[in-house]
């Protein structure tokens, strides 16, 4: 299910009276209480205002810079890290460590740790979106995992249980020069990455389409319904993939407590997973197009073998009458001399001349 979450921090008077700004993330608090569990971090990136990243690590505070930590849920050091890092709030932390991997969004402004520069409190954006699962010499396993995403202010945690596609397109993207300035920043490279690895598979499945319908029109080797079967199944997969993230962000941009920096990414990325359903959904088109026609070449062939088996029957039926008549071994049959075999043959097969003729004559041979 689908749903989005809000959550009220209550006004806390006790500050009214600090108004010095704060960091944008209190790590060291945050981090010195999951300090005895050492998160199973895949890669970790700090990100300058200038363009340039380094190495991050989960023990250190991010010193100014946007943080963007990718961890892997099957670590056990991971989950442990979760549960008692105050980073996250309640809601987050639940929907990071959470069996259920249906993609949903959650906006929450629970008390945490994590505050903005002015000192206003930062809001908790996650979300679970769905990727191919890939293996270290697979690109494409048509297995689907799920892709936990936390946005905390100048941090955002990504986790995943199995390998996927579109962190190792993030990493690759970040390798090659890619800015990132902020959350807005990151959110629109991460889904970019997930829109780029379907748009993959969605393109190599529009390949195997127009091979079928060459081979249909050329007629060698016409490709059947089993054929089509895998294509159809991978189709309606990315169908369910793109409409779940799609649901997703528009929970969120219905959503009133949506950072204002995160709106137009948001609104943004909406559109181009509607854009990539879009053509996912042209190609289930074809499919569909072609599977009408093996069908109704499939009809025509059953419907012309019907019919020869048909004017086969009638032009035997005379015949059969015949041969019926002659072999009751009654007394006082005809043609019971030295030629009546002959004759009674002659006479079956004028009567399925005969038959032939008629049904000529009524355009059932035309």
């Amino acid at each position: 299910m689908l749903y989005a979450q809000h959550a009220k921090k209550p006004f806390d008077e006790a500050h009214t009276d600090k108004p010095t700004a704060k960091p944008a993330l209190d790590f060291s608090a945050a981090l010195g209480a999951a300090g005895a569990a050492a998160p199973g971090l895949i890669w970790g990136l700090d990100f300058a205002p200038d363009g340039s990243h380094e190495t991050a690590p989960c023990s250190a505070a991010p010193t100014g810079r946007f943080r963007w930590l990718h961890l892997n849920l099957a670590d056990h050091g991971t989950r442990s890290w979760i549960e008692q890092s105050t980073l996250f709030p309640v809601p987050a932390r639940e929907l990071l460590l959470s069996s259920d991997s249906h993609q949903r969004a959650l906006v929450d402004s629970t008390s945490t740790d994590s505050t903005s520069a002015d000192g206003a409190q930062s809001i908790a954006v996650c979300c679970i979106l769905h990727d191919f699962e890939r293996d270290f010499d697979v690109r494409d396993t048509a297995r689907v995992g799920a892709l936990r995403v936390a946005i905390l202010g100048n941090l955002i945690v990504t986790a995943r249980r199995h390998p996927l596609g579109a962190a190792d397109i993030v990493k690759q993207r970040v390798e090659n020069g890619a800015r990132i300035t902020g959350p807005a920043a990151a959110l629109d490279l991460l889904v970019s990455a997930l829109t780029q690895n379907i748009d993959m598979v969605i393109r190599d499945l529009s390949v195997d389409m127009q091979a079928a319908e060459d081979a249909y029109l050329d007629g060698h080797r016409p490709p059947t319904s089993r054929n089509l079967l895998d294509i159809r199944r991978r189709l309606a997969q990315i169908h369910r993939m793109l409409d779940g993230a799609q649901r997703v962000f528009r929970r969120l941009e219905q959503d009133d407590d949506l950072p204002e920096t995160l709106q137009p990414t948001v609104e943004k990325l909406s559109q181009r997973l509607q854009g990539l359903d879009a053509d996912a959904l042209a190609v289930q088109g074809q499919l569909r197009l072609l599977r009408d026609e093996l069908d109704l070449q499939q009809d025509q062939r059953t419907n012309q073998n019907l019919y020869l088996l048909s004017v086969m029957t009638a032009l035997m039926l005379p015949a059969t009458l015949v041969t019926g008549l002659f072999g009751m071994n009654t007394g006082g049959l005809p043609f019971s001399g030295a030629h009546g075999t002959l004759i009674a043959a002659g006479i079956a097969a004028g009567t399925a001349l005969a038959t032939y003729l008629f049904l000529r004559s009524k355009g059932f041979f035309r």
